[in-house]
């Protein structure tokens, strides 16, 4: 029996953790960020998809396949947050729990970070924790699937 899969999606420069704005986005990489995920999830019994692009219609394709995939999608949309109605539309027709991620406090930044257009799709957000952030929204997604299996 295979273990259930949690897509995780990564949006535009996330791909430059570990050099841009450490004081900001954290000292981690993407890689480490990733490595971290694949242990955390394992022990949960998942497996992980790891993705990132700085290009939205990926991101929008990637979501969109997980339908009937995935147990879950934890998002971190990067700046796409703020801006893109196709990732929270492809997050709703992919009618699986996802959980928003963010390095930073959003509502500790400029005032246009602090509105999400994925929010409306997600179960949660996390935001402000640095790379355990993605443990939490993993944690999260464990659980919102633990729940849905009850009878």
């Amino acid at each position: 029996m295979t273990s259930p899969i949690i897509l995780v999606v990564n949006g535009p420069n996330l791909n430059m953790l570990g050099s841009r704005q450490p004081e900001v986005y954290g000292r981690d990489t993407l890689a480490d960020i990733e490595t971290a995920v694949r242990g955390h999830a394992a022990a949960l019994g998942f497996d992980i998809e790891f993705r990132q692009s700085n290009h939205e219609g990926e991101l929008v394709t990637w979501i969109q396949g997980a339908r009937g995939r995935c147990a879950g999608i934890v998002i971190n949309a990067g700046a796409y947050t703020h801006t893109s109605v196709a990732i929270l539309d492809a997050l709703l027709a992919a009618e699986v729990p996802a959980v928003e991620v963010h390095l930073s406090n959003l509502h500790q930044r400029e005032e246009f970070r602090r509105h999400s257009y994925i929010a409306k799709a997600a179960k949660g957000m996390i935001c402000g924790l640095g790379s355990h952030g993605y443990l939490l929204a993993i944690d999260a997604l464990a659980r919102l699937t633990r729940e849905a299996r009850k009878p």
